[in-house]
């Protein structure tokens, strides 16, 4: 017999550690216990139906309740429920996916090495990329360089990639990251045409180089589309100059595609869209659409050329890497993005629609701006719309706008006052005005809020 929300709620408070949360704020209010979902849509255990705009954590691509998903690893688990790739074994699973990702990736991207997740993707994309160089008799190679407010996980290793300061007061950083500025023409860009911000943001990459010695300098990482950042969307004169610098200084070039890929942008990659051709490529969340835990890092020809014919042992790997059920997961929820005809709806048809109606949310006295692209979405919530004045951070109106969004219906997510969205790839035309139905009445909501409050 199902527990009462009160009875769940004091012992998720009792036993429950949740990531990226103020717990004592948490414990006061009590944690939403979602009991299912179906669709686009999930259902709590006090009855209330939330259109879920975030699929998940930018994951559920396939939507939530396939049935035949579920098969798949009930198959697999009574077949072969476990067994390592360590000791010079493998199983027909992570063979099946690692030739299927072959197929679906871009074209010089034939290899893949397998993790449980993009945090541990963006791990093995520093051990690899330093390894490669050593193997190639540059050790001092070492330093990667990302970008200020980007996001590569959690663990020390991806914390470290990410540009993200409250990340790295709580742990420190490991050593031999830098970090320049994001493409933020908004916030960031002053007067300048968002082309030409876009080019001189991507020429500190050139200087970042220059100043540290290129012989010191490994790779360049970054999101085609900063996802947990805000949503940053980059201007067109950005990724062009990005990759002529690293082709000119032979830097490796890291494509993290964890939150872009599998179809998020219209393009199975954000690396299609921009046309990156990255040397390595991390992937996760829509890979398996969220069903099971499952990552990786796709490696360019020539770099596991050099893994395999000079680099000896690569001593790094994981217990569950390449599991036989997450690997048939992952390979059913591919066919089914592929079979389906999911990606070239969302990019013909769905995608076009969402972008439209969003950014007519851009009228709301309180947002500032709105951009998007494919199936990503953000709007600026701001205190004065003619200047674009930030709110003081801490009056919270993003996560007052999260909180009334949800009272109505409607999971987005709150970065700092940004509210940002990933629907799931299987969102109709109708469920799509429903969106923006609710997301104008979460604005209205706040707009109140606010004014009561002064």
């Amino acid at each position: 017999m199902a527990l009462s929300t009160a009875e769940y709620r004091a012992l998720d408070s009792a036993h429950f550690l949740h990531p990226f949360t103020d717990h004592k704020e948490l414990h006061q209010k009590g944690s939403r216990i979602i009991e299912r979902a179906d669709g686009v849509y999930l259902f709590d255990s006090e009855g209330n139906r939330l259109l879920d705009a975030m699929a998940g954590l930018w994951c559920v691509n396939v939507g939530y309740g396939r049935k035949d998903l579920a098969a798949v690893a009930q198959k697999q688990m009574e077949q072969l429920p476990y067994y390592n790739s360590f000791f010079q074994t493998a199983h027909p699973p992570v063979i099946e996916l690692s030739k299927l990702l072959s197929e679906v990736t871009p074209d010089h991207l034939n290899y893949v090495f397998l993790t449980n997740s993009g945090s541990e993707s963006n791990d093995t994309v520093v051990r690899m990329v330093r390894h490669y160089w050593k193997s190639l008799g540059h050790p001092e190679k070492q330093t990667i360089i990302s970008r200020k407010n980007a996001y590569h996980g959690s663990t020390m290793a991806g914390a470290s990639l990410g540009g993200m300061s409250a990340m790295h007061a709580q742990g420190g950083l490991i050593p031999g990251v830098e970090h320049i500025n994001q493409p933020y023409w908004y916030r960031e860009g002053g007067d300048l045409s968002p082309e030409a911000f876009g080019k001189n943001i991507a020429l500190e990459l050139e200087h970042k180089i220059e100043s540290l010695g290129e012989h010191k300098v490994a790779a360049f990482i970054a999101e085609p589309i900063q996802g947990a950042g805000g949503v940053i969307v980059p201007p067109e004169t950005y990724w062009p100059t990005i990759k002529e610098i690293c082709d000119r200084h032979q830097i490796l070039l890291v494509a993290d595609e964890v939150i872009c890929g599998f179809g998020r942008t219209g393009q199975w990659f954000g690396s299609d869209y921009y046309d990156l051709k990255p040397d390595l490529m991390p992937i996760a969340k829509g890979l398996s659409s969220g069903y099971l835990p499952i990552g990786g890092v796709m490696v360019a020809d020539h770099v596991s050329r050099v893994v395999i014919e000079e680099g000896g042992e690569f001593f790094h790997g994981m217990t569950y890497a390449g599991h036989p059920a997450a690997c048939a997961v992952a390979s059913a929820n591919i066919r089914i993005l592929r079979d389906e005809g999911i990606i070239e709806n969302v990019r013909e048809h769905t995608a076009p629609y969402l972008q439209k109606r969003w950014k007519e949310l851009a009228e709301h006295p309180l947002v500032g701006e709105v951009r998007g692209l494919g199936f990503l979405g953000a709007m600026e919530l701001v205190a004065d719309k003619a200047s674009g004045k930030q709110f003081d951070p801490g009056a919270g109106v993003g996560g007052i706008c999260r909180d009334l969004s949800a009272q109505a219906g409607l999971v987005m997510r709150a970065v700092g006052d940004t509210m940002i969205i990933s629907p799931p790839l299987i969102m109709t035309h109708e469920q799509i005005d429903e969106l923006v139905t609710l997301a104008h009445q979460a604005l209205d909501q706040t707009l109140t809020a606010i004014k009561k409050s002064h």
